[in-house]
């Protein structure tokens, strides 16, 4: 069984969670790339705009190809109580290719209705679908929570 790990990361927590989850998957991970420029605070505002928004934005070219996996595992921060602008334009390019998606998102305040959010991007149901908190992540206890995608290996193999 093949899984791929995508996601994107703004500020770096959630590519530590990413890292995670593909070392306990053994999965190839793809870091979706964002072309335009999201950095320092008028990058947060402009990001939370265009998420709510529920805009798209040009992506790098892509390693992997999800139509190659059994599994795509989405990862996502949330913005304005949505999937970031580069996830979004990921599966927006890609949902035709998934066979099996799981989600994760890594949040401050609230998780809200992302994974319903993904869930619509994709039309697909999850597998699985966990939130991160970013004071979990910063203290290292999100590592107590990634047992679920332990299971990925043994019920899908």
């Amino acid at each position: 069984m093949k899984i791929l790990t995508a996601y994107y990361s703004r500020t770096g927590n959630t590519r530590v969670v990413a890292q995670k989850i593909a070392e306990i998957t053994k999965s190839d991970i793809e870091e979706i790339k964002d072309t335009k420029n999201r950095s320092g605070f008028f990058g947060f505002l402009v990001s939370g705009y265009e998420a709510a928004r529920k805009k798209t934005t040009k992506i790098a070219e892509l390693k992997y190809d999800p139509l190659n996996y059994d599994i795509v595992i989405i990862g996502t921060p949330i913005w304005a109580g949505k999937m970031s602008v580069p996830i979004r334009t990921y599966i927006l390019n890609n949902k035709d290719k998934f066979n099996k998606v799981a989600f994760f998102c890594t949040f401050s305040f609230s998780p809200s209705n992302i994974f319903k959010d993904l869930e619509e991007a994709c039309n697909k149901k999850p597998i699985i679908k966990e939130a991160f908190r970013d004071s979990e992540i910063k203290s290292g206890k999100y590592i107590e929570k990634l047992n679920i995608f332990r299971t990925l290996i043994s019920n899908n193999s």
